[in-house]
């Protein structure tokens, strides 16, 4: 699998754990009603389904690089849905787990 597929695939599995998470959120903490919470666990689930289009065959591999892609998109996420402002320390925090998403997932292997 090309690099910017698997890429590709990152994204669109952090758009719908993230945002899945956040509408359960909205749901429940902000009582918007059950709609919400079903969106937020089709969504949920669907990040499941998009997760296994990886190509590499380790799972583990494939979840410990996503948690990469999740802190940093959580990050943005609260910027653009809650006005969330990241310092500085966040915006780093951030860049170290999507370099170490990077070693983990696309580092050359002997195969």
């Amino acid at each position: 699998m090309n690099v910017a597929r698997s890429i590709a695939l990152f994204v669109v599995a952090a758009l719908l754990e993230i945002g899945g998470a956040w509408l359960v959120w909205q749901g429940l903490r902000e009582h918007r009603g059950r709609l919400w919470v079903g969106a937020g666990f089709l969504a949920l689930g669907l990040y499941g389904v998009v997760a296994t289009f990886q190509s590499d065959e380790n799972f583990g591999r494939i979840l410990a690089a996503y948690g990469g892609v999740f802190v940093a998109g959580s990050i943005a996420w609260g910027m653009v849905a809650d006005g969330y402002r990241p310092d500085r320390y966040d915006i780093t925090g951030a860049l170290v787990c999507l370099a170490g998403m990077a070693v983990i997932m696309y580092a050359p292997r002997g195969r």
